[in-house]
């Protein structure tokens, strides 16, 4: 036995690492993210509001074939256990047994590997990457130049962070500004980026201006770096993490593969610990540098004997984390409620509400995930109506809310539950639900206009732009009884201050072709931004401007 493990250990243990993921995939519940990007796969696009579209794309292939958690999860799983191999083939010196070692110390490799998220085709994209790269150093044939644009153009499909892989790839080895053949690959990549680039044209750049301008944008808190750090030990882990990452930035690379590496696991630590000034960073957004960190490490610890016996006797450790921590997700046995919420909040529920809403299309208030998961656990087409004070996201492109306007649906929040006709119990909180004979919410009229700056004492005057949607165009004009308020929304970083109604309304903006007003903010001095909103039939006012800023004097 202990000589055929010996002889077949590789495929037994890519073998092993699959099975487990495919069963984790099986009987673990839907995740909020996963939904959304299910969503994003029955709209299958060049490009979406907040990510590119490789994961959609992955759900989607994956969907075409089976049904249920596993659909959704099948291609990315088998990209996440290809990570590993490629990984495998990156480490200059072989010790198999160790780099085994390593990959089951860091969890989150296991506990997410098999879910359906963007990080899963970036990491695979990022090993493969690597590995053409290791190619083209040896040896610059045209089908490694064609090669290395085709899988740059893959990264930057699975996520927008790629970029600094290819950055900190370029900054290792400033040769390659002098290499006619990086230009070509690069030209090659581009050709190929080139439809979701047009798709960000035709939308205004929608993507760029919202991952720089709007997305998690905050005043600095200590506690984002703090927890910064403290995370990224912890997803390297949770236990390994406190030496694998030293591990791989005291290693001294020996080759331009190993220097890409470094510079790329560094580059993104501290490239993220810089925007923890900025705003919240989540653990996640490195996950690229994992596939740096464990070649690195690997090399490393070949090197060092304590270390590496550190590293094996505390895998125990971690293995029995890992294998509860899957129990958990399977089985609804700790109370706690961020487990419930994450892995267990939506068992029976939905088909009970489907059959109470007579499965018509279903509004939930304000959030995404909800909507997503209800949608994939209903198949009832649910809308999320984004609030003015909330970001939006892809709900407000889809054509979703134009296919209910003014259909029958059930509208279900979980707060204010006096204002619903019924409600039921969920596994975590009470779902009130109320009947809308004839819905209508308009977050697809969009307005624009530009900066302000006024003085303390003096009204405010905007001019604006508005895009109504021919639909939306027609269906006002026919129903001149649906006449929605239109706000004005004050707003301090991202907290609301006050709102003022318009002295106008939706019919007027149409009908009369009002493309002015003016008021009196009443605000302090300092800079603020504004935010343009209709009112649906739930009395609260849709996301229908982009920000706006004032700076009043």
């Amino acid at each position: 036995m202990k000589d055929f493990f010996q002889k077949h250990h590789r495929p037994i243990f890519y073998a092993t690492w699959f099975l487990l993921g495919l069963l984790q995939s099986i009987f673990t519940e839907l995740q909020d993210d996963e939904a959304y990007y299910w969503v994003f796969s029955k709209y299958l696009d060049w490009g979406y509001f907040d990510h590119p579209p490789m994961t959609a794309l992955l759900i989607k292939i994956g969907t075409t074939f089976l049904s249920g958690e596993l659909a959704v999860r099948l291609i990315p799983l088998i990209l996440n256990t290809a990570t590993i191999y490629i990984t495998e083939k990156l480490t200059e010196r072989k010790s198999p047994f160790l780099f085994y070692a390593i990959v089951l110390s860091v969890a989150v490799l296991q506990i997410s590997g098999f879910v359906a998220v963007p990080d899963i085709p970036l990491m695979f994209f990022t090993a493969l990457f690597f590995l053409v790269y290791k190619n083209y150093l040896q040896k610059a044939s045209w089908t490694n130049v064609l090669l290395l644009g085709f899988v740059a153009a893959c990264l930057l499909y699975s996520k927008y962070h790629a970029v600094l892989i290819l950055l900190f790839v370029v900054l290792s080895n400033l040769k390659l500004l002098r290499d006619a053949k990086i230009y070509i690959a690069g030209l090659f990549a581009l050709l190929l980026f080139v439809p979701h680039l047009y798709w960000q044209y035709q939308h205004d750049w929608i993507s760029i201006r919202y991952h720089l301008f709007e997305s998690n944008v905050n005043p600095y808190r200590i506690s984002y770096s703090t927890d910064y750090i403290l995370g990224q030990l912890l997803i390297a882990g949770p236990i390994a993490g406190f030496f694998l990452w030293p591990a791989s930035f005291l290693y001294r690379h020996k080759n331009l593969l190993e220097k890409a590496l470094k510079f790329t696991a560094v580059g993104i630590f501290v490239f993220f610990f810089l925007s923890t000034f900025k705003g919240k960073v989540e653990p996640n957004w490195t996950s690229p540098a994992i596939v740096a960190l464990i070649v690195l490490a690997h090399q490393f610890l070949l090197e060092r004997d304590g270390w590496r016996r550190w590293l094996i006797k505390l895998l125990p450790i971690t293995i029995l984390l890992v294998i509860a921590f899957r129990f958990i997700m399977i089985v609804d046995v700790i109370p706690a409620e961020a487990i419930v919420e994450r892995y267990h909040a939506w068992q029976g529920w939905p088909q009970e509400m489907k059959k109470r809403t007579k499965g018509l299309d279903i509004v939930f208030e304000n959030n995404y995930q909800r909507a997503s998961k209800y949608w994939f656990y209903t198949g009832q087409m649910t809308y999320s109506m984004n609030k003015l004070v909330s970001r939006r996201n892809n709900f407000n492109f889809w054509p979703v809310e134009d296919s209910i306007l003014g259909k029958p649906v059930y509208v279900l929040d979980i707060y204010d539950l006096q204002r619903f006709e019924d409600s039921i119990q969920t596994p975590l909180y009470q779902v009130g639900y109320g009947f809308d004979s004839s819905y209508h919410s308009f977050a697809k009229i969009i307005f624009s206009t530009k900066e302000q700056t006024i003085s303390s004492t003096d009204s405010l005057t905007i001019n604006f732009t508005v895009n109504v949607p021919s639909y939306y165009r027609d269906y006002l004009l026919q129903h001149p009884e649906i006449n929605p308020e239109i706000i004005l929304a004050f707003f301090d970083n991202s907290q609301m201050l006050n709102y003022q109604k318009l002295p106008f309304t939706l019919q007027d903006v149409v009908r009369k072709n009002i493309r002015r007003f003016s008021l009196l903010p009443a605000l302090p001095k300092g800079e603020y931004f504004m935010r343009l909103g209709v009112a649906a039939d739930s009395g609260f006012y849709s996301h229908n401007s982009e920000k706006i800023k004032l700076v009043v004097k």
